[in-house]
């Protein structure tokens, strides 16, 4: 599957949770309800991704997690916040260059409408852009 399919699915399970569960929970009850989505569509899922940094030749294993990493190809980054800042789409992109993937998906569940709330990110872009647009 490519990245572009799995993105597909993905959004999917987005609108299924975001459906079933509404806005203003925690971040960690929205990945976990996608992670079941997600492996209920047969899709590879894993959650808590430890993401080690490397520091001129020095690798430091400090903590960094992926929410949720989608057949080893897409990363999910949750988020259940008032307002996404500047940050959130830069921790993404680094995330992406961390670990040298192409394709990832903030969303933000706190929103009164979904689809204000899901990003597209990709590999080598810093411009932050909107999911389906």
């Amino acid at each position: 599957m490519t990245e572009n399919e799995v993105s597909y699915f993905i959004r999917g399970a987005i609108y299924e949770v975001y459906n079933g569960l509404g806005a203003g929970l925690f971040e960690s009850v929205y990945a976990v309800a996608l992670e079941w989505e997600l492996r209920n569509k047969g899709l590879d899922v894993k959650r808590e991704v430890a993401v080690p940094v490397e520091y001129k030749d020095n690798r430091m294993d400090l903590g960094f997690k992926l929410d949720l990493l989608i057949e080893d190809k897409v990363i999910i980054e949750v988020k259940s916040v008032a307002k996404l800042e500047a940050v959130h789409h830069k921790q993404v992109l680094t995330y992406l260059k961390l670990t040298e993937l192409k394709l990832a998906i903030l969303v933000n569940f706190n929103v009164a409408n979904i689809n204000e709330g899901i990003f597209r990110k990709v590999n080598g872009l810093n411009l932050p852009t909107q999911e389906g647009s």
